[in-house]
């Protein structure tokens, strides 16, 4: 039976940003993921992209990571411009309203997790576990993972980082709130006539927004479209050649003609939050905390966040020979965490519910909003510094 420190479920975006940044803890550590902790990565753009905060660059930029990644296929933005179909709404945001040398960067996910995975294997605290948790026994000390290749693993404190639907969250019986938002968002790469010019954009349209995001190569980004179900499955369903033009004209045409050079996906959108985040012995991250509407996309901003805190927690009682693994020195983080995440699902809920639907005054108000918001550039400099996550 082999014994570590820290037990981190989950070999994503999260739980391998975690053991990244436990790298001068002294805490032992091991990764268990059912997944491959690296995949080859095809010559096209994978589908899934996240766009990550200068907050998050940066303390990967610290750890190493970020230069691992092909630089080639790293796209940063410097410009986002936000409008709502139909109406006067808009606000545009650049580098220079902070100024900064970019607003984020738009990175494939399975690009960061190759490179988080390669920065973890070199670290000799790391052990990289290929496998299914099947069991999980709480002792009063350590907790027993029953592993699916017939391993026994000890733990102090294991970290479920895990997804939304955590194996690690059910067993520690943490009690969840769940909103099924009623969308489908559509995902895909895209082709256009006109270049993007490294900005990412956003349109609000009565039943969802669309988002366009900048990819390395001038004319080709990747969209996020969220829609009702009843619209997002009439839409997969279109032929390409239909597809295209609606795609085109939610765009409002900003990029030209758009054409799909991919698979076309789609998943449902639920909002999930965790009531508790932690217990002795066990503590959630991530996904496995909470999962919101992707139209900031700040889903995984938020976990890489829960990440570095508790890094930070862990390595402070490391250093003061306190038990990182109790409650009562997890509370501090937890209460902190949720306070954060509550926030920005309460935004997302807010921002979707008055960008949803053509009622006359929620459009005026919408739109007033965005171009008062845009006249002030105080306003401006604090939406953009926390959404960097400064």
């Amino acid at each position: 039976m082999d014994t570590v420190d820290i037990a981190i479920a989950g070999g994503g975006m999260v739980g391998l940003s975690l053991a990244a940044a436990l790298h001068d803890s002294g805490l032992s550590v091991a990764v268990i993921s059912d997944q491959p902790f690296s995949r080859e990565m095809p010559a096209e753009p994978a589908l899934r992209v996240s766009a990550i905060n200068g907050a998050n660059y940066s303390t990967l930029s610290d750890l190493g990571v970020w230069q691992r990644m092909p630089q080639e296929r790293v796209s940063a933005y410097h410009t986002m411009s936000v409008w709502d179909k139909d109406s006067f709404g808009k606000i545009h945001f650049s580098k220079e309203d902070l100024p900064a040398p970019q607003l984020g960067h738009i990175i494939e996910n399975q690009l960061l997790i190759n490179a988080l995975a390669d920065t973890v294997a070199q670290q000799s605290y790391v052990k990289l576990i290929e496998t299914r948790i099947q069991k999980v026994l709480s002792g009063q000390r350590e907790t027993m993972l029953m592993l699916k290749n017939d391993q026994v693993l000890a733990c102090r404190l294991l970290v479920g980082a895990d997804g939304a639907n955590s194996f690690v969250r059910r067993q520690a019986q943490f009690p969840l709130t769940f909103k099924d938002y009623g969308h489908s968002a559509i995902v895909a790469t895209v082709r256009t006539s006109v270049p993007h010019e490294q900005c990412a954009r956003q349109v609000f349209t009565p039943d969802g927004p669309l988002a366009l995001l900048p990819l390395s190569e001038p004319d080709l980004v990747s969209i996020v479209w969220s829609q009702t179900n009843e619209v997002a499955s009439s839409l997969t369903g279109l032929s390409d050649e239909a597809f295209n033009h609606a795609l085109s004209a939610t765009s409002d045409s900003v990029l030209g003609v758009l054409t799909v050079e991919s698979e076309r996906h789609s998943f449902p959108l639920t909002m999930r939050y965790a009531r508790q985040w932690a217990k002795n012995g066990m503590v959630i991250i991530g996904d496995a905390a909470h999962t919101i509407h992707p139209l900031a996309g700040q889903g995984a901003n938020l976990g890489m966040r829960d990440a570095f805190a508790l890094a930070e927690t862990l390595k402070t009682c490391a250093q003061d020979d306190k038990d990182f693994a109790s409650l009562e020195n997890l509370r501090a983080f937890e209460r902190a965490r949720k306070a954060d995440a509550m926030a920005v699902v309460a935004a997302m809920d807010g921002f979707k519910t008055l960008f949803a639907g053509n009622h006359p005054l929620k459009k005026f108000v919408r739109g007033a909003g965005l171009v008062m918001t845009d006249a002030i550039p105080a306003i401006k400099r604090q939406w953009l510094a926390q959404a960097m996550g400064w």
